[in-house]
């Protein structure tokens, strides 16, 4: 309830009037069925965003931390994910990314949009970074079309570390859903999971015109700073 709230009455139209999402492509989300939206992941914004412009509610999964924090920052951080329709994983232990695979497996079998950054992590300088096989996993384990989504300048609007977005126009860019049926009772095969996943990763470097770094982002946080993000321009 508190989903379609914020979606509809609170907050959504107050985004919508200030930062005017353009979206490209949204026809390519199916009505109805499950679907999985694989999104590169550029700013803490990516996660309001999606869920705004996309007519059916959205399913991410979060650390469980996101939802046990203290005092009025808590309160809010938790209000927050929770009314966008975030689901708390325990992301401890060796069964976190397996925990995570299972709540949106459930979301793809009731026939819901399950959301996943195939990254696992914010880019930390806008580039697009080497999935995770999880996103392979979720694709072959449900059946679901992949349908990516990239986020073209919400690292400019709202770059890591800063909490005040600055106004400028949303930009977001749906491609059309990818089929990896053929791969079916594949799931397991770590050679058919990496061929999945590249092939999503390389379906969002073509739409994003991002350049494509072949390490994990999270290596590359620890990494010294690379020079300039080579990317397709935006038109206006």
């Amino acid at each position: 309830m508190l989903y379609w709230l914020l979606k509809y009455v609170i907050l959504g139209p107050l985004l919508k009037l200030i930062f005017r999402p353009r979206v490209e492509g949204l026809h390519h989300v199916p009505a109805t069925g499950p679907v999985i939206l694989a999104s590169n992941h550029l700013s803490f914004s990516d996660s309001i965003f999606t869920p705004l412009i996309m007519p059916r509610k959205v399913t991410f999964v979060a650390k469980a931390e996101y939802f046990t924090g203290k005092g009025i920052k808590g309160w809010l951080t938790r209000m927050f994910f929770v009314g966008t329709g975030t689901i708390p994983v325990d992301r401890s232990g060796g069964r976190a990314a397996r925990a995570a695979l299972d709540t949106q497996l459930k979301v793809l079998r009731a026939g819901g949009v399950a959301g996943i950054y195939p990254e696992g992590t914010r880019s930390p300088d806008g580039r697009l970074y080497r999935g995770k096989t999880g996103v392979a996993r979720l694709a072959l384990e449900s059946g679901a079309p992949v349908v990516p989504v990239v986020m073209l300048n919400l690292d400019e609007i709202q770059p890591p570390g800063k909490i005040i977005p600055k106004v400028d126009r949303v930009r977001i860019r749906f491609g059309p859903p990818l089929d990896f049926s053929r791969y079916a009772g594949m799931s397991g095969d770590r050679f058919v999971e990496r061929a999945v996943t590249d092939e999503i990763m390389y379906e969002l470097m073509e739409l994003s015109g991002r350049e494509y770094v072949d390490i994990y982002a999270q290596k590359a946080k620890n990494l010294p700073p690379a020079g300039p993000v080579t990317r397709e321009p935006v038109a206006a």
